[in-house]
């Protein structure tokens, strides 16, 4: 999955991309609003943690303006923990959720995780489908038979976005957009190379081939 960071301290910027990435996240950041608001405008993001203090544009306007223009991404707002009326303002904007500095990554990661698990319709806690289950602590895939089988950080970054878009069908463009920074070659067709990947470990039955258009993962809810 694929995340904005919007946030001018550098140390803690450094912290939570290190904390994501080793979770199977990648991550962009902005340090100010200006290129915060503009990069949610334009790349292709999961969700966005977006401090209030910005220089350059405070993050309440960036909130305002990407919910007037009709942008629906999931949006975290990290605020000082006594600005219980920034909190407020955030939640009328549009805001989805906020953690209150200074915080615990866990809650943050546990915040991130639920908000995109339920922005894309999926209520369970666990990834799974007939036949699979993701762990995302140890980024390792479990089967109903017992086994259990390791993945890459590419892999797992693949599996949970299928697990997350079951029955619809990706393209090639749209995987690599949510899997890699903004700096990734988006004319490689390396995507090709991991689900081929997948496939191997898994079973070709799990990700189906639409030519011209992109793969599908066919799991069956359990």
């Amino acid at each position: 999955m694929r995340l904005l960071l919007v946030e001018d301290d550098q140390g803690l910027v450094t912290r939570l991309k290190k904390d994501f990435e080793a979770n199977g996240y990648v991550v962009d950041h902005a340090d100010n609003g200006i290129d915060g608001q503009y990069l949610g405008e334009t790349e292709a993001y999961d969700l966005v943690i977006l401090d209030l203090g910005l220089p350059g544009r405070p993050g309440l306007d960036i909130l305002h303006n990407w919910r007037e223009s009709g942008l629906t991404l999931p949006v975290i707002l990290l605020t000082a923990r006594d600005a219980w009326h920034e909190r407020v303002e955030g939640f009328r904007f549009g805001a989805d959720d906020y953690v209150g500095k200074p915080f615990h990554f866990e809650e943050l990661l546990e915040r991130t995780k639920a908000l995109i698990r339920r922005s894309n319709n999926t209520q369970n806690s666990e990834l799974h489908t007939k036949g699979l289950s993701l762990d995302e602590e140890r980024q390792c895939v479990l089967m109903d038979d017992g086994r259990t089988i390791d993945l890459t950080g590419t892999e797992f970054r693949l599996l949970r976005y299928f697990l997350l878009h079951k029955g619809k069908i990706l393209s090639k463009s749209t995987l690599t957009e949510h899997i890699y920074d903004r700096d990734f070659d988006r004319d490689s067709n390396v995507i090709e190379v991991y689900v081929r990947h997948l496939r191997n470990k898994l079973g070709d039955e799990w990700i189906q081939t639409r030519r011209g258009q992109g793969y599908v993962f066919e799991g069956g809810d359990q």
